[in-house]
């Protein structure tokens, strides 16, 4: 007869799981993916090593559940922040200023999921994490051409430079520091430039960003 695990068991198994990746993704908030190591992942959720290597043989399939899991969570952040918007230009800026604010307020660890400098075996999943980002503003770009509430223009292309400039503005290297700017100020204008690189007119275009500030 085949073995069965309990209810219980299944739901300690899990947890177990969630805290080891809740523990990978605190010290990549704190170092980057170099910081992602067994032995440190393990120490930081009070576990031996061979319990991690149990659930995750390797580090990048460590990494990689990491990032699925993270990028399951942020895109149904994005969802639901454009899903409560009144209309499609409102949906496609609060898709937008959502990532940005999030990759904001947990810029290090952002910048570590979606674009550090990694091992290649690492970078497969987050490539996937980033054609998802492009792919849900893809589908609100799409949403307001569709409605003639933007120009006709390619949005596969124009999604992913949405991104790419949110993260090279926000938190990339090249990004102001923390002190340059407080975040909300940081979130509208990005999230401002995006809907103007788009082709929003400006007067518009502020109007969505206050919008988005008085929600």
């Amino acid at each position: 007869m085949p073995y069965r695990r309990t209810e219980n068991v299944v739901r300690r198994l899990a947890a177990r799981e969630r805290g080891i990746l809740d523990a990978a993704s605190a010290l990549a908030a704190e170092g980057g993916m170099a910081a992602v190591q067994i032995t440190h992942v393990a120490a930081r959720a009070g576990i031996a090593a061979g319990t991690v290597y149990r659930y995750f043989p390797s580090k990048s399939e460590l990494v990689a559940e990491l990032v699925k899991a993270t990028a399951t969570r942020e895109i149904a952040a994005m969802k639901a922040a454009a899903d409560a918007a009144p209309g499609p230009l409102s949906a496609l800026a609060a898709c937008i200023a959502r990532f940005a604010a999030r990759a904001l307020a947990h810029r290090k660890l952002a910048w570590a999921l979606i674009a550090e400098p990694v091992e290649p075996e690492l970078d497969a999943g987050r490539l996937d994490f980033r054609r998802a980002l492009a792919a849900e503003i893809e589908t609100r770009i799409k949403t307001a051409i569709a409605h003639r509430l933007l120009p006709e223009q390619d949005a596969r292309l124009a999604a992913p430079a949405i991104v790419g400039a949110l993260m090279e503005g926000l938190i990339g290297p090249l990004a102001p520091s923390a002190e340059a700017a407080s975040a909300r100020e940081a979130v509208q204008s990005a999230t401002l430039l995006a809907l103007r690189a788009l082709g929003v007119v400006d007067a518009r275009a502020r109007g969505l960003v206050a919008q988005l500030v008085s929600a």
